[in-house]
């Protein structure tokens, strides 16, 4: 697994919301302004569709190719890296999604990939922040 140099991310102090739903939202949060941040534009946030769904689809900076990106953030390291959750069916629902969002945006030509941006959340609001780039490949 390609796993790149964690980056620490000091975000501002968000509310400290409870349970695995609050944990996500506090995590897609981070993210997207993680992304603005290194110049990323987002498009669309939790997009949902029958066969799944996207947390953030943003535009590349650097090559202006699409990103479908999935979010993963969890508080502790009991149930391992947060990378490791993005499963190969999590993959499926996630390329359902995407091939989805393209054709609603007639965008099929258009390149496009697949990004895992994982966090681990501290307290201090020192968050552990890996971005995989080309995470995983387009699944069926």
């Amino acid at each position: 697994m390609n796993i790149l140099k964690s980056l620490f991310f000091k975000t501002p102090p968000a509310p400290q919301a409870s349970g695995n739903k609050g944990t996500g939202e506090l995590g897609e949060e981070i993210a997207a302004h993680f992304l603005i941040a290194h110049g990323y534009r987002i498009l669309e946030r939790n997009f949902r569709c029958k066969g799944g769904e996207v947390d953030i689809i943003a535009r590349d900076p650097e090559d202006k190719s699409l990103v479908f990106i999935e979010v993963k953030a969890r508080r502790g390291l009991s149930y391992g890296v947060p990378q490791l959750a993005v499963t190969p069916f999590k993959q499926r629902q996630i390329s359902k999604a995407a091939l989805t969002w393209l054709s609603k945006n007639r965008l099929h030509d258009t390149n496009a990939r697949f990004d895992v941006i994982a966090i681990l959340l501290h307290t201090d609001g020192q968050h552990a922040i890996d971005h995989i780039k080309n995470a995983f490949d387009q699944a069926y």
